[in-house]
């Protein structure tokens, strides 16, 4: 998620310099990944956190081979599976993982906003490993959508303490911040979907020890755990995943970090329909102190074109 340069035209130059945003694909992936939020906190009723992961990541592993088997996209290059596994094992299993059990104790209007910081942390990514730079501005965002952070981490159990669930759940946006920066090649050679289909299938592999016990687990639930893991393994795993990789391979990794921020909007509102929750004032101030900082981030701390370093190395 790298920083833009700076337009030198208002209008003219971002028309030019910048291809649309794919609406539809954009909301499909928000809408899917904010339907998560509350529907995990509904199948940890049922299944471990791990094995939660192991279940819903290889029946969307058995979807994704089945339109790999359909389509027959471009087999991975031999090169590439260093990348393909370092998606599937950080953007799928430890992602998920680590959301899991944050969730247990974290509250899913909670999660989404921590998991919102995901572009800052990007954006240092990209500074660090892709010679890109932030403005003043850019650094004046993430402090103070770091200082949002430490206010809706303190009001969930345990603080931001090592071990805590706000902890792990912020190890998951470290996750899905290097993973959106190192499938974005794999996006451009692949496709959207074959890229997605292919890293699925490697989460799914690395999760399948866990498998057995969720398994033995869903044996033991009532249809609602099975109707909760489908839902889970069809539109966050392989719809949502899916119109995000368009997403990014379309508009770039920078933009399309800016778009995660919609998403804690989105998880409050399905997860006050889906759970009756209700997000407390602390937890809607530190929100808006997040997003804020991703939106001046987003829209004033980008560098201007002739103070970045042009050569971006291999991530």
């Amino acid at each position: 998620m790298d920083a833009q340069p700076a337009p030198a035209s208002p209008v003219h130059s971002l028309t030019a310099s910048y291809p649309p945003v794919p609406v539809f694909a954009a909301a499909l992936a928000i809408l899917s990944w904010a339907s998560a939020y509350p529907v995990v906190r509904l199948a940890l009723q049922f299944l471990p956190p791990v094995p939660l992961a192991a279940a819903r990541y290889a029946l969307a592993a058995v979807i994704a081979l089945a339109w790999v088997a359909w389509t027959r996209p471009q087999l991975p290059r031999v090169q590439d599976f260093p990348r393909f596994a370092v998606c599937g094992a950080i953007g799928i299993s430890l992602y998920n993982i680590l959301f899991n059990i944050g969730e247990q104790t974290v509250s899913a209007g909670a999660a989404s906003l921590l998991i919102s910081f995901s572009p800052l942390i990007a954006a240092c990514i990209a500074v660090v490993m892709m010679g890109e730079r932030l403005s003043v501005w850019g650094w004046a965002g993430s402090l103070l959508s770091f200082c949002g952070v430490v206010l809706v981490a303190q009001g969930q159990p345990g603080g931001l303490t090592f071990g805590s669930g706000a902890a792990d759940v912020l190890g998951a946006a470290l996750s899905a911040a290097v993973y959106n920066a190192v499938q974005k090649k794999l996006v451009v050679v692949y496709g959207a979907l074959a890229t997605t289909a292919y890293v699925l299938i490697v989460g799914a592999i690395l999760l399948t020890p866990w498998l057995p016990q969720a398994v033995r687990s869903l044996h033991a639930a009532p249809v609602t755990g099975w109707v909760l893991v489908v839902q889970l393994a069809v539109f966050p795993a392989i719809l949502g995943y899916g119109a995000w990789a368009h997403v990014v391979g379309r508009i770039g990794v920078a933009r399309s970090s800016g778009l995660i921020y919609l998403l804690s909007p989105a998880t409050l509102l399905l997860a006050f329909l889906i759970t009756a929750e209700v997000p407390s004032l602390r937890m809607l101030v530190g929100g808006a102190i997040i997003l804020a900082g991703v939106g001046l981030m987003n829209t004033l701390g980008r560098a201007k074109a002739g103070r970045q370093i042009q050569k971006t190395p291999e991530v």
